[in-house]
């Protein structure tokens, strides 16, 4: 059967659904048992919080403090106990508040959770989960709003991922927990009530599989994640003009599917990627750099890349409204396409 759910509500299904089918999954994080620095006991009120969004509550009165483990403000020591737990056996799926704290535990995840597999020979797998929040737009400035896919990207080792829609968290994050290897999984906090339709059963998403959000046969706008949305928009306006706009999205960026976007390229000739994360070494530049290489003789003018500028997320509303990637900058870059020839 199928509701509606928001992307919130999607994920935390996942986890109950995903934790009551296999007691190996336990979740480490800041304030998702209790929070608050209370000395809580449940029942009534251990959920307190549910983590930093709400996403996991319901989850400690079901499966107990020793599956849902309240941290330390320390990413640092949860995210290293993560990974010994994953190599012991478990399944941990780790919340880590924001994308931008994940820095403090890089050394774990760069030098030890995405290399174990290849070192010890596939001797041993590491199936864990980072659950982290990312994105702009929130007037959470510049330290809690950033979007590093790419940085995880980069890593061999890692996969990374990061739901546009309800059906996608959920599948995409079940499909997760049961992968053998490290995943990081990318919410993006301006699409946490985002509703659409979702499966009540459990279902997976494959990871490294795009989806195309939009068929169309004049232009390939590639979105990353809530750029999706913001394509979609422009793909209306553009649709008004005479456009037909084809929107991929890729839920995946580490594997990527490669196939899906040139496949696009090649039918429409001209390609838009827009990214909300800065534009140097991006997953725009990637995808843009995908195409060059690949599809350079089907393309009919250059790329474009929609992305926001080299600098930190300001905190002044105005600021930061104009530093995200907007549908009338994406309806731009695909008039510079649809008018240049190469």
């Amino acid at each position: 059967m199928t509701r509606e759910l928001t992307i919130k509500d999607a994920i935390n299904e996942a986890l109950h659904q995903e934790m009551a089918a296999d007691d190996r999954i336990v979740l480490f994080g800041e304030d998702i048992a209790g929070g608050a620095g209370r000395d809580v006991s449940y029942p009534p009120a251990a959920d307190a919080w549910g983590g930093p969004f709400g996403v996991t509550k319901g989850l400690l009165g079901r499966f107990g403090r020793e599956r849902v483990i309240d941290t330390p403000i320390a990413e640092t020591g949860f995210v290293g106990a993560s990974i010994g737990a994953a190599v012991a056996g478990l399944r941990p799926v780790a919340e880590i508040m924001y994308v931008d704290f994940i820095g403090t535990s890089f050394d774990q995840l760069l030098n030890h959770a995405a290399k174990l597999r290849y070192v010890y020979g596939g001797k041993i797998s590491v199936p864990l989960v980072i659950r982290t929040v990312t994105g702009a737009g929130f007037r959470a400035a510049a330290e809690h709003s950033q979007t590093l896919y790419s940085l995880y990207t980069h890593i061999p080792g890692l996969k990374v991922v990061a739901p546009s829609t309800p059906y996608d968290a959920k599948g995409l994050l079940i499909a997760a927990i049961r992968d053998p290897d490290p995943v990081i999984f990318m919410e993006h906090k301006r699409l946490y009530m985002q509703r659409g339709p979702v499966p009540e059963e459990p279902y997976e998403v494959p990871l490294g599989r795009a989806r195309i959000a939009r068929p169309g046969t004049d232009v390939t706008i590639v979105g990353v994640q809530k750029m999706v949305h913001t394509a979609l928009a422009a793909a209306e306006r553009l649709q008004a003009e005479g456009i037909d706009a084809e929107v991929i999205d890729p839920r995946s960026y580490s594997p990527l599917d490669t196939e899906a976007i040139l496949s696009s390229v090649r039918r429409t000739g001209r390609l838009v990627v827009v990214d909300e994360s800065h534009p140097r070494c991006s997953l725009a530049t990637d995808i843009a750099a995908l195409a060059a290489s690949e599809a350079f003789f089907e393309l009919k003018a250059p790329i474009r890349q929609v992305t926001a500028p080299h600098a930190p997320v300001p905190f002044s509303p105005v600021l930061e409204d104009a530093y995200i990637p907007s549908p009338d900058r994406v309806c731009d870059a695909v008039h510079d396409v649809m008018a240049e020839r190469r």
